[in-house]
């Protein structure tokens, strides 16, 4: 998918740059809980296309779920206020449970699902991203999977969009914005990617 003339993409992470990570993330994912049953919750709809290439690495007993939350506010950037927009299916009650995102940045998010799912008592409660940009971090977060360290960067494919436009994208890219053209929340929402692996 082309930009249009205002917008500019650049390759940050490669399709296969992003495949052999989350091989290594989901060969972590099968050491920590060998033998054990793993819950996936997918956070929608960013983390849609980095969980389905993680969940098909890990070789265990696995079940998938999906929520859908969203911030709001009166500016361009997070009040840090969240809301839940879809909830779980199904109990996670005693279950192995591991969060996905596609992308950390401020925390409010990811913060607020931690506490929101520990209050249903799964056994462990874990969570993997696949981009996490320091750079934009308001709340501490606790992360046990990560795939790449990000610049502050707006960054679009591999299910990251911007106004719904370049999740279908097989690389992560930065995407160049003329600020009068960026569309509202752009920047806040702007999930970008970075060449060092943890």
């Amino acid at each position: 998918m082309a930009p249009d003339a205002r917008q500019r993409l650049t390759i940050l992470l490669r399709s296969s740059a992003i495949q052999r990570r989350v091989r290594q993330m989901a060969a972590r994912i099968t050491r920590d809980f060998r033998g054990q049953h793993v819950h996936l919750i997918g956070v929608l709809n960013g983390a849609s296309i980095f969980l389905s290439d993680l969940i098909r690495q890990i070789p265990l007993e696995v079940s998938l779920d999906f929520m859908a939350v969203s911030s709001y506010g009166l500016s361009d950037r997070s009040s840090g206020e969240v809301r839940v927009t879809k909830d779980l299916d199904t109990s996670i009650e005693g279950l192995n449970v591991i969060l996905v995102e596609d992308i950390l940045d401020t925390g409010f998010t990811i913060n607020y699902l931690q506490r929101l799912l520990l209050q249903r008592h799964p056994r462990a409660l874990r969570v993997a991203v696949l981009l996490d940009k320091a750079g934009g971090r308001v709340q501490p977060v606790k992360v046990h999977y990560v795939g790449f360290r990000i610049p502050n960067r707006f960054v679009v494919g591999y299910g990251l969009d911007c106004a719904g436009r370049y999740r279908n994208l097989k690389d992560v890219c930065v995407l160049s914005l003329p600020e009068d053209a960026a569309p509202r929340g752009a920047r806040r929402r702007g999930r970008s990617s970075a060449l060092r692996a943890r």
